[in-house]
């Protein structure tokens, strides 16, 4: 049976940490669908067109044997049920889907719109977050929902997008970004540096 990873993620900005996730995800799975997408429960500080092409920048860096790693802008929407279906739509019933999370995102998962719905779609893979601790009882949480949840043996650099955004972070972002980023004057930090 074919697996499809899904990863969707917010993107803002996509980081080394996210490269190293879908290479990781591409090492393993038969093809990883990667979007942005705008969470409900954050606030984004670039819109979402930019941070889809961000991720086309940090993707088309990844070289995986497989080739299998395409972003999917369509998938897209606040509501991660709304893109399974969509993919479900695009793939069919036969392939066996897996959604990526971020250890941050453990507790979170449970409050997300219609997720028993969700978690009767989709495998959950847990990758692990530097300051996210995965405990026991959360991964027994999803799987009393209905789900199996499995973990990921990646260590990602610890970098994240709150860092880059907050005080531009050099190491979380790959140089075709940080130089989108520059031409487009995304983040706050950077604007009043240039100020």
């Amino acid at each position: 049976m074919k697996k499809i990873a899904l990863f969707g993620t917010s993107a803002d900005p996509p980081t080394a940490g996210h490269q190293a996730i879908l290479k990781w995800l591409g090492d393993r799975y038969d093809y990883v669908a990667v979007w942005a997408s705008n969470n409900p429960l954050k606030t984004h500080q670039t819109p979402l067109e930019h941070r889809t092409e961000m991720l086309k920048l940090l993707i088309a860096e990844i070289d995986t044997f497989k080739n299998n790693i395409q972003l999917h802008e369509e998938l897209s929407d606040r509501r991660t049920l709304i893109s399974v279906q969509k993919a479900r739509k695009k793939w069919g019933e036969d392939p066996q889907f897996i959604l990526a999370i971020g250890s941050d995102l453990v507790r979170q998962i449970r409050r997300w719109y219609a997720v028993e719905e969700l978690l009767a779609r989709v495998e959950i893979l847990v990758i692990p977050r530097p300051g996210y601790p995965i405990q026991k009882t959360d991964l027994q949480a999803l799987k009393d929902l209905g789900t199996k949840v499995n973990v990921a043996d990646l260590d990602a650099p610890e970098v994240s997008s709150t860092a880059y955004r907050e005080a531009g972070d050099k190491d979380a972002v790959t140089l075709p970004v940080k130089n989108y980023i520059k031409r487009e004057r995304l983040y706050r930090w950077q604007k009043a540096a240039r100020a």
